[in-house]
């Protein structure tokens, strides 16, 4: 077997270029064939030991809960131990500040924060930024996996940090530090170690230019979690977004405020993205889910006559399909002439969500700009939309009407369901019924 240093690419006779990273002279021949045949000829392992699930008992005092609420929602109710953490962002966006947060408010006996990027000095200096008590935190500046791991077993804390993956490498693999070879080597070590030993370690991954995890997909299958800290344009918030979780809800969210001394959890997000009592003409209010939460944005629509042949779509924040869906019912089945309309749709705070929740809200701002009425102060608006005009029902209405509730709207307008009989709440069943409240 011929094999790439550089990406781990195989190949069965020799070839000057990896057809997979492009780098020229750097196959060579492999003894994993050798491997192979030996396994072939009857070597046998050493049986494992069975564990009974009946005598094994999780002790919720084991896990690990951190003074940042908005951290514990999404991670699932804290950190658990052995658990293997993978947090990713842009570069500048506070990952290490939050890393920084995470070990000052873990309060656990022994934290290990190995960094291959910063020396000592950067990290203590963040520290006192941040105004954060580090007795309990323990440094090193190590690149060489094998050392990483020697210390981790020696010293035995309750955590590690490891700031970034991508500066890693491995002694066992010949290739250069950031390789796919070498983060999946590093990676796959590293959860070893977490357990055997049953320590939650998290890891920082860089990203590349398209927004994904740099290194192999392989990574993001062996980390128990996979958090993305995204930033929310020209606001000074961020988003904490997990998209794989073994231990919780995925697509579940927090929302911090970045500050001088670092991300600040937000108790009421909703207050971030509306504006209740400014809902001008083509404005709507609406309440989404993102994992087990809801909490309400307010989408934006303005309609203009074209000047060419071909109308525009502009979206920002939801599908630009789905915004076809919508504009193509609202045109068959209402008779809404917007054929010649330029049609712009904006998700008000840089938020983007799939929730087809927002496709009443949407619709109703799209007549409202077109028809120049609205439908009163404090109104939200949710449900999603059939092709033969039918609104439908949407999941957990009764989690978002309390969220709509608690801020205290004057009408809310949703799809037919089994709830309980309310004076502000108005149940219709197509877009027929909604086009006639906003006549009204």
């Amino acid at each position: 077997m011929f094999e790439c240093k550089k990406c781990g690419a195989q190949y069965l006779k020799w070839q000057g270029r990896c057809s997979e990273c492009g780098s020229w002279e750097i196959i060579e021949e492999s003894e994993n064939g050798k491997a192979t045949k030996d396994n072939k000829k009857g070597i046998s392992g050493t049986p494992s030991n069975l564990i009974s699930f009946n005598n094994l008992e999780i002790k919720k005092q084991e896990i690990i809960k951190t003074d940042i609420k908005e951290l514990n929602l999404v991670l699932g109710g804290g950190i658990i131990p052995g658990s293997l953490i993978l947090i990713s962002g842009e570069p500048g966006i506070g990952k290490s500040t939050l890393l920084m947060q995470i070990c000052a408010s873990s309060k656990i006996e022994k934290i290990l924060y190995i960094s291959g990027e910063e020396t000592a000095f950067q990290v203590k200096s963040r520290a006192d930024r941040l105004e954060t008590d580090l007795n309990n935190i323990y440094f090193i500046s190590e690149t060489n996996i094998e050392n990483i791991i020697a210390t981790i077993e020696k010293e035995k804390p309750k955590l590690v940090v490891i700031d970034s993956i991508q500066t890693i490498y491995s002694n066992d693999v010949e290739s250069s530090m950031g390789a796919v070879n070498q983060i999946r080597a590093c990676t796959s070590k590293v959860l070893g170690v977490a357990k055997e030993l049953n320590i939650p370690i998290i890891l920082v991954g860089h990203i590349t230019k398209d927004g994904t995890i740099s290194g192999p997909k392989t990574m993001e299958h062996m980390v128990d979690t996979v958090l993305y800290l995204e930033e929310q344009k020209f606001r000074n918030f961020r988003i904490l977004r997990s998209t794989k979780n073994r231990f919780g809800d995925t697509n579940e969210i927090g929302v911090f405020e970045m500050t001088k001394r670092g991300l600040i959890s937000i108790k009421n997000p909703s207050e971030i993205f509306i504006n209740k009592n400014n809902q001008e003409k083509g404005n709507i209010v609406t309440c989404i889910l993102e994992g087990t939460r809801s909490f309400l944005i307010e989408i934006q629509a303005l309609v203009s006559k074209t000047n060419f042949g071909y109308p525009k779509r502009t979206v920002s924040g939801m599908n630009l399909n789905r915004l076809e869906v919508i504009i193509a019912v609202l045109n068959k089945k209402l008779g809404i002439p917007l054929n010649n309309f330029d049609i712009y749709i904006n998700v008000v705070g840089g938020l983007n969500t799939k929730d087809t929740a927002i496709d009443l809200a949407v619709a109703s701002a799209i007549i409202s700009a077109y028809s120049g009425k609205n439908f009163g102060q404090e109104t939200c608006i949710f449900g999603e939309i059939g092709l033969s005009g039918e609104v439908r029902q949407v999941s957990k209405t009764n989690v978002r009407l309390k969220e709509i509730q608690k801020l205290g709207f004057k009408k809310i307008i949703i799809p037919n369901s089994k709830i309980e009989k309310q004076d502000n709440i108005v149940l219709i069943k197509s877009l027929k019924e909604l086009l006639l409240l906003i006549q009204k």
